[in-house]
């Protein structure tokens, strides 16, 4: 049996949390209608998580759901292309429901639209990760879902439990939270044996444990508990706590802080250390020599500035690892925000001359803090 603790973590104590949010709770099995009342309490707790200094982003199903319907399309399995359509007519709507839904709280929300090569490729998770970072920054709410009008089998996640536990790594979140259609996870499955027992907390995922999960989901979601066990892995990796918690009730955040059922798989160390280590796992492509100024700048924790960097070697892509090299030898490595190319135009320069010396404008620093391990 794995190993299960009293003492688990709590939504009021998170800096950014994620939350996953699945078609079966926001759309109307019966109907194909948003549930209008349940997106309107969900949005008191975001604004209630954010009054308190936290982050939020939401990961959320729906679209397909809510164009199907629109669409008039049958129920059951559907034909790529249709999906592909109703998600494209069911996107607008979404977006719409949670923008409505915020606004009364003065919260903005944007829509973020990601498939599985966005995180697999450095240069696109960078991407990503700035955009996500910019928009919780301004104090908006970013709406993430899969690019289902484009993505094909295969380059999607194929279910919002992984998607969501890709979010929250690329964020540095947390804690993860998967509102389901059940309360946490069970030995067995709740429905086909009346004696199985529900995990407060699970310290770590072990075989028995993945044995337990089954396949079975909602009609209107993708995502068993195999796919919740692999959000889970992903994220606590990453230093970033998750909890399977049921999702109908009205107010689940505070509900999950109040003593709700749950099942929380407790992370593996501080997802800002996991970042740093493994940035700094990773095979440098090049290297950038920086003067006594900006690694005195550096070792109080500031990012890389192009005015800083004194010489650039080696040939690399944005994105792409770098050494970091200062006059008394090396001080770590990060991400890249520019080609070689580009690193050797700009270096020495402030930042404000990026945008006349490259043609186009560009990010302000060449390694933000966040992309390096010293």
């Amino acid at each position: 049996m794995a190993a299960v603790s009293a003492a688990h973590p709590q939504i009021a104590a998170a800096r950014r949390v994620v939350v996953k949010i699945g078609s079966a709770l926001l759309v109307d099995r019966q109907t194909g209608l948003l549930k209008t009342d349940w997106l309107e309490m969900l949005a008191l707790d975001v604004a209630d998580i954010q009054s308190r200094g936290a982050d939020v982003i939401l990961v959320s199903s729906g679209s397909i759901a809510l164009g199907r319907a629109s669409l008039s399309l049958p129920a059951g399995d559907l034909p790529l292309e249709q999906s592909q359509a109703a998600a494209a007519v069911g996107q607008i709507e979404l977006a719409r429901a949670y923008r409505h839904a915020l606004e009364p709280h003065g919260i903005r929300a944007a829509q973020v639209l990601v498939t599985l090569e966005d995180s697999e490729d450095r240069r696109r998770y960078l991407n990503t990760r700035a955009t996500l970072e910019t928009l919780v920054g301004l104090g908006v709410v970013p709406i993430v879902n899969e690019n289902d009008t484009i993505a094909t089998d295969e380059i999607r996640f194929g279910d919002n439990d992984r998607l969501a536990a890709q979010i929250a790594v690329t964020v540095g979140a947390d804690q993860l939270v998967l509102l389901s259609d059940v309360d946490g996870f069970y030995t067995a499955s709740p429905a086909q044996d009346p004696n199985a027992q529900r995990f407060d907390v699970i310290e770590s995922i072990t075989p028995e444990i993945e044995a337990m999960a089954g396949d079975a989901g909602s009609g209107l979601s993708k995502g068993g508990m195999k796919t919740k066990l692999m959000a889970a892995k992903t994220a606590t990796k990453a230093g970033c706590a998750m909890v399977i918690t049921e999702g109908s009730v009205m107010r689940p955040l505070q509900a999950l802080d109040l003593g709700a059922p749950a099942t929380w798989f407790v992370a593996e160390g501080d997802p800002h250390v996991a970042r740093k280590r493994w940035i700094a796992s990773m095979k440098p492509h090049g290297s950038v020599a920086v003067d006594a100024g900006a690694a005195r700048a550096l070792a109080s924790g500031k990012s890389l500035l192009p005015a800083g960097v004194t010489l650039v070697d080696g040939s690399f892509g944005r994105g792409e690892p770098v050494e970091i090299l200062g006059p008394r030898g090396r001080l770590g490595q990060g991400l890249c925000r520019y080609t070689s190319s580009e690193a050797r135009i700009i270096a020495g320069h402030r930042s404000g001359e990026i945008a006349e010396l490259l043609g186009y404008p560009g990010r302000a620093a060449l390694i933000h803090r966040d992309d390096m391990a010293l």
